[in-house]
C-alpha cells in the first residue's frame, strides 16, 4: 500500500505526517480520513483549487491530468509544475510527498 507523506503545514499537518492509502483513492480523500482538514469547498467535484497540493515526489505516478483540473490549477495560490489537485489525485502504487501550501484563493474557510 502505497504512503503519502505530508510534509508539516502550519495549521492543518503542523508536525507533517506519513499515512497508508490503498491504490485508486484519491490524496484528498486520504488526507481527511486520516484527520488532515485539507479544504475541499466544491466537495471534490473539480470545480475550485482548495485541494491544490505540490507533488515533491511521485508525481509521474499520480494518474494523468484531465483538461478540466489544468484549467483550474491555473488559478490556484503557489502553482509549480508539479501541482495537482488533491481531489483528482489519485494514487498508484508509489509513494508521494506532498506539501499543502500555506494559502488557498478561497476566502472564506470551510469547515468540513
Amino acid at each position: 500500500m502505497p504512503q503519502i507523506v505530508v510534509l508539516p503545514h502550519a495549521t492543518l499537518c503542523p508536525e507533517g505526517a506519513v499515512i497508508e492509502a490503498p491504490a485508486g483513492k484519491s490524496i484528498c480523500d486520504a488526507l481527511l480520513e486520516n484527520d488532515i482538514e485539507i479544504e475541499h469547498a466544491c466537495e471534490k467535484s473539480c470545480a475550485c483549487t482548495t485541494c491544490h497540493v505540490v507533488v515533491r515526489e511521485g508525481f509521474a505516478s499520480l494518474n494523468e491530468l484531465e483538461e478540466k483540473e489544468e484549467d483550474l490549477l491555473d488559478r490556484a495560490w503557489g502553482l509549480e509544475a508539479t501541482s495537482r489537485l488533491s481531489c483528482q489525485a489519485v494514487l498508484a502504487d508509489q509513494d508521494v510527498v506532498v506539501e499543502i501550501p500555506k494559502y488557498t484563493i478561497n476566502h472564506a474557510s470551510e469547515n468540513h
